[in-house]
């Protein structure tokens, strides 16, 4: 190493150097807007100094019961009060947070908890058989907490489980919380959707935590105090670090248990929501919402999107609703998004067809991500930057994963090459804008030629029928796979399948035309992406010919 005369005497100590965690953000936030309303929960209000004295509360009363650095603590909560304490008073203690969907079954939810060793679960009532179910199970004895939200009205009482607030009751808000000794010490732990095995554990450390929370406000030019309404789900990705980002900018969380759109409309309209985010489909409910309940919005409110691009027609309608919306893009792997379509004022000008042609494209490296590219994952070189030549699109940087817990071989294949491969295959656009194309799973191969199903998809969105569809690789004798389309329509409105062929013929090269068009109900997760795995597997019983009554592929060739 060369000789640097800045490092003789001038050595890290207390006074010059502490670990990045978020959890001094909502220290900061109770000591200078002790008052300041922190969350709001149907007709509760909280305030930065009850929401900051109860996590410590949290903390305290999880290390009374023995639970210190690295021991997990795994919540099954809806978008409470009591999952915005986990996000701090888990990591205060020392320990580390597993936040588990609530979509999931049993025995997914039973090989969390074993892999993740668990030592403490909190549950919300209404999830509780289902945790029991896991319980009955998994070879893990957590202890075993019940939180009681006051804005969910069904039955349902565990056994033998501790009350939340008796358990917070018991801790000290004045408790002593616990920096990570290490910024690179665990945070949370969040699992992959498995559907190609087993679920993998993303271990997020304190570091990246705090650059992504502060990368959130800085890309989204989110202002102080600022009004966030959860229809984005905690457990995805910690929420995308905004349960921290809202304490950094001493903003408002608005809790919302169910993502309907009456309650979302009420919030929007009665709580001065200046941002929220989700996938298409939640745009979609929004804008689906009768005239009584929609209301009028006398402000613009950011929306940021994920997951597929939204349609030209959504778009549009959500603007005149009185949203400027976002699209971003990343990963669990990667704290959520890593990526945002930073938007040109010039672009404004362009005709909306162009627009909705930008607003499609992924994007540009968010300010705390070092580093973006497609690269040929055989050769680990970039791509040529012309916006057609397809590679793998790469993430380096300091909002990048630990790695997969308890999983070294996957960790390893993850980091090939110094790099984190998302498996999504993209193009690199002469701007140095990205735009995905597809999951490397997904790209369908047909004669030789490779087919983006995100292309057939955009195409058959541009349908005034279509609502919703869905495209994967069918088997097929000749070609060995061609595309198949499964396609919702919209509220009143008719088509056929070879009506919708015939429109894909007229804005696609022939042989990217879905051999077959299906109706039917999309699957999606919680999270509201698109279920491919399952439409694959129709796709094949379509090929094999045990569905009657749909009819053989034709092919496109």
């Amino acid at each position: 190493m060369a000789h640097n005369p800045y490092n003789i005497d001038l050595d890290r100590n207390p006074a010059n150097h502490q670990p990045l965690s978020p959890l001094p953000f909502l220290e900061r936030a109770a000591s200078v807007f002790p008052d300041h309303t922190a969350i709001v929960h149907g007709g509760l209000r909280r305030t930065y100094a009850a929401f900051y004295a109860r996590s410590r509360q949290l903390a305290s009363g999880l290390a009374q019961h023995g639970i210190g650095r690295g021991d997990t603590v795994s919540v099954l909560l809806a978008n409470t009060p009591a999952m915005l304490e986990c996000h701090y008073g888990v990591p205060m203690c020392g320990a580390v947070l597993h936040s588990i969907n609530t979509r999931l079954d049993a025995p997914t939810i039973a090989f969390q908890l074993e892999h993740a060793m668990s030592r403490v679960v909190i549950v919300d009532r209404e999830f509780m058989p289902l945790m029991q179910e896991a319980l009955a199970t998994a070879a893990v004895s957590p202890v075993l907490i019940q939180y009681d939200d006051p804005e969910f009205d069904g039955a349902g009482t565990a056994v033998d489980a501790t009350d939340y607030e008796a358990f917070l009751s018991g801790g000290d808000p004045d408790f002593a919380w616990l920096m990570p000794e290490d910024e690179w010490d665990a945070i949370s732990i969040n699992y992959t959707s498995g559907t190609t095995g087993d679920p993998k554990g993303v271990v997020s450390h304190h570091r990246g935590a705090y650059l992504l929370a502060q990368g959130n406000a800085l890309t989204t030019s989110m202002r102080k105090h600022a009004v966030y309404l959860w229809t984005l789900p905690m457990f995805h990705c910690n929420g995308w670090c905004f349960p921290w980002t809202m304490s950094a900018i001493v903003g408002t969380h608005v809790c919302l248990r169910q993502v309907r759109a009456e309650p979302i409309w009420k919030a929007l309209h009665d709580e001065g929501v200046t941002h929220l985010c989700g996938a298409p489909i939640v745009m979609s409910l929004m804008i689906a919402a009768p005239e009584g309940v929609r209301r009028e919005l006398d402000r613009p409110v950011q929306f940021f999107t994920a997951a597929a691009p939204p349609p030209e027609k959504l778009l549009a309608e959500m603007k005149t609703a009185g949203f400027d919306v976002t699209h971003l893009y990343g990963l669990t792997e990667t704290y959520g998004p890593a990526v945002v379509n930073d938007w040109h004022e010039s672009w404004s000008a362009l005709p909306p067809a162009e627009q909705a042609a930008l607003k499609a494209r992924q994007g540009v490296r968010y300010l705390p991500l070092e580093q973006l590219d497609v690269l040929d994952p055989e050769t680990m070189r970039p791509v040529p930057r012309d916006g057609k030549t397809i590679g793998e699109v790469m993430f380096r940087g300091n909002v990048v994963m630990k790695g997969y817990f308890r999983n070294p071989r996957a960790t390893r294949g993850a980091f090939s090459g110094g790099w984190f491969h998302s498996g999504d295959m993209g193009v690199m656009h002469p701007d140095g804008y990205i735009q995905l194309k597809d999951r490397s799973k997904d790209i369908i191969i047909s004669g030789g030629e490779n087919i983006s199903s995100i292309e057939v998809e955009e195409a058959l969105y541009r349908h005034p029928a279509v609502e919703v569809a869905a495209v994967v690789a069918m088997p097929h004798p000749k070609w060995g796979e061609t595309p198949c389309a499964f396609v919702e329509l919209a509220a009143g409105q008719q088509a056929d399948p070879e009506a919708l062929r015939a429109w894909c013929r007229d804005h696609l090269a022939a042989y990217k035309v879905p051999g077959v068009v299906v109706f039917m109900p999309i699957p999606r997760t919680s999270t509201g992406k698109i279920q491919k795995f399952v439409l694959r597997e129709k796709a094949r019983e379509i090929a094999a010919g045990r569905s009657g009554a749909l009819r053989q592929p034709t092919g496109a060739q």
